[in-house]
């Protein structure tokens, strides 16, 4: 009976474009020869196509928080800072969707202090985190069936104890469904 009251909201963003591809330059592979009849466009779409793209992100409630003062897991397996973000892509009746996932890693750690780059450090053991980094993925793969993660985390300096953390406990999980990657975009950098 207050629904009338609730105005749903949610944190993150929305932005939806219609795109249209232009191909009024065409390489050199893309012109016929002089043997070669021109081809008439078979509908308008081909001429100059459109598509409607939206972003979509979301934000979870769960454990957001200022960078630094909110890392890791709960007890209850929600990740600090997640976010959701879906693209959208809608061509010719037909719409296509790419989901991708961020968060903190599923781990207890924290870092101390504001000055910048705090180093991190583990909250607690590894027996206790296990059930909670189960809960975690478990969610995950409810709602998105496979997931490939990617860790971004400085696999050398100082944040190596929570990348050697995060792979342990995927290691202990052992789930198919799970691809690991890691990605040290600091060496790249």
């Amino acid at each position: 009976e207050v629904d009338f009251w609730i105005i749903p909201i949610i944190q993150g963003f929305v932005q939806i474009e219609e795109l249209v591809v232009n191909y009024s330059e065409s390489s050199d592979d893309d012109k016929s020869s002089p043997e070669t009849p021109p081809q008439e466009p078979s509908c308008v779409d081909d001429v100059h196509p459109s598509f409607l793209v939206a972003l979509i992100s979301r934000r979870s409630r769960h454990r957001a928080g200022m960078r630094y003062k909110r890392r890791g897991v709960d007890k209850n397996g929600n990740v600090a800072n997640y976010v959701e973000t879906e693209q959208l892509i809608h061509v010719h009746n037909h719409t296509l969707s790419y989901i991708q996932t961020r968060g903190s890693v599923p781990v207890f750690w924290s870092q101390v202090g504001y000055r910048y780059n705090p180093r991190p450090r583990l909250d607690k053991s590894e027996n206790e985190t296990v059930a909670c980094f189960r809960a975690h993925f478990e969610e995950q793969l409810k709602h998105y069936k496979k997931q490939v993660i990617i860790n971004l985390v400085d696999q050398t300096g100082r944040e190596k104890i929570i990348g050697d953390a995060y792979l342990k406990q995927v290691l202990l999980y052992n789930n198919a469904n799970l691809t690991y990657v890691s990605f040290d975009f600091h060496e790249h950098w």
